[in-house]
């Protein structure tokens, strides 16, 4: 049976990741952090993101370099809390939140992408929005339909429009800064529940756009020199992309008054007009679309690993587990993943942004930051060791509860409901199979 071969280097694998965290997530969420907790003083979100998003980045480093195989945190659990125990749960519930908030959260480039086109096309109707957005999820899918090496080419091409776009935010933001537009309203730093509650939600928005540093574990099977390769692309493209948003965002609020971006649709495109004139607006919307089809692009390549490979060990359908005879790549799981991804854009942004957070926090982000610490109680063999074990695990831990805590009862609910019907569908597949709680079926078969 033809394999994965290890083609992706560490340019490729770095692009991959910061492609997947960028798209178009941040001109789209500046508005609704603004929102959030009214006022310049959101800020703090994407800070405070960063500093979640690095102590998981150096959780996911360790474990990606100790385990460099194509499916990422499927492995990580069921390896830390046992392949013929509660790690089979664990990882069953890895793969069920993949399925399910995988495609949203790429979907959303792709509704993002059709909002952005709307200012281009102001006659855009919603249901040609929709269509629109679902091309984006197809295209994307075609190519990726290829070798690992060729679709890294394309991501570096890609990486191209992203360096431009947030280079011309930033250059604009240093001629035209006007400190003046930072002032912080009365009473912005009052410590009440609105502010912690704001700024929980403005921290939810910034780790939704910081997603996707851990995307090269997904595809560790094919990474070169892993050991290396995984922990420098996940710190280094973390390091990038916050340098980056920080950036962007001093520059935007620091010319466009704050209230009018809080307002705006296309907060980066009214930025270049307010600053450059409508046709350079356009140019900036041109560039902010191909950044949005980049993250398509990039999520749904490393989405597309983790059915393929628990499908592989039998642990899922086998259909998932082929894998193109020459291309040497998971070929119909890379169908799946495009088709299911490209239904989910009839969804909306805002409560589609929330919920995935959500349900991927409590259906997987969680556990995998308490893996590092069981498998180190082994004595596993870990080429990369985080710095300052284990404050970097709690900050992660607390930094997820923090988000979920105050995203509101409704996103807690619906990620609670998601986890309680995941476990109960393990419990039925591995009653019949007579795996953990049951048993152990050594041939793994899928049903």
């Amino acid at each position: 049976m033809p394999v994965l071969e290890r083609r992706l280097t560490f340019g490729a694998a770095t692009v991959t990741n910061v492609l997947t965290m960028i798209g178009v997530g941040p001109f789209l969420t500046i508005p609704l952090l603004l929102e959030s907790m009214h006022g310049p003083q959101a800020m703090l979100g994407w800070i405070i993101g960063a500093i979640v998003a690095a102590a998981d980045g150096l959780v996911w480093a360790e474990l990606g370099a100790a385990m460099p195989v194509s499916g990422g945190g499927y492995h990580y659990l069921r390896e830390a809390y046992g392949k013929h125990g509660p790690g089979e749960l664990m990882s069953f519930l890895f793969l069920w939140a993949t399925v399910i908030s995988g495609p949203l959260m790429i979907a959303s480039g792709g509704v993002g992408f059709a909002q952005y086109t709307a200012y281009l096309y102001p006659a855009m109707t919603p249901s040609q929005a929709k269509g629109l957005a679902i091309f984006v999820c197809l295209l994307a899918t075609a190519l990726i339909y290829r070798r690992i090496d060729g679709v890294g080419r394309w991501g570096i091409a890609f990486g191209v429009a992203v360096l431009a776009t947030a280079a011309w935010i930033i250059a604009e933001g240093a001629l035209h800064f006007h400190s003046a537009q930072l002032a912080f309203p009365p009473g912005a730093f009052h410590l009440s529940r609105d502010f912690w509650y704001g700024l929980g939600g403005a921290t939810l928005y910034a780790m939704y756009d910081y997603a996707g540093y851990n995307m090269v574990c997904n595809i560790g099977g094919e990474v070169v020199r892993p050991e290396k390769t995984i922990p420098r692309s996940i710190l280094v493209s973390i390091a990038a992309v916050a340098a980056l948003y920080l950036a962007m965002n001093f520059s935007i609020i620091a010319v466009l008054p704050w209230r009018q971006a809080a307002q705006s649709k296309f907060v980066v495109s009214d930025f270049i007009a307010f600053l450059r004139g409508p046709a350079a607006a356009s140019a900036m919307t041109a560039l902010v679309l191909a950044t949005a089809f980049a993250s398509v692009f990039a999520g749904m390549l490393g989405l597309s690993r983790i059915p393929y490979a628990a499908a592989a060990e039998g642990r899922f359908f086998r259909v998932f587990a082929r894998v193109h005879p020459t291309g040497h790549f998971p070929s119909f799981s890379v169908v799946f993943t495009g088709c299911a991804t490209a239904a989910c854009c009839l969804l909306d942004l805002d409560s589609l942004i929330k919920a995935t957070v959500v349900a991927s926090t409590l259906l997987g982000s969680l556990a995998v930051v308490i893996a590092p610490s069981l498998l180190r109680r082994r004595g596993m063999a870990l080429p990369f060791r985080m710095w300052l074990y284990p404050v970097p695990a709690i900050v992660a831990f607390a930094g997820w509860s923090y988000i979920v805590a105050t995203s509101g009862l409704t996103y807690i609910v619906c990620g609670l409901s998601l986890l309680g019907v995941g476990t109960a569908a393990y419990f039925c597949r591995a009653r019949r199979a007579r795996e953990w709680p049951w048993g152990y079926n050594s041939s793994h078969v899928a049903e």
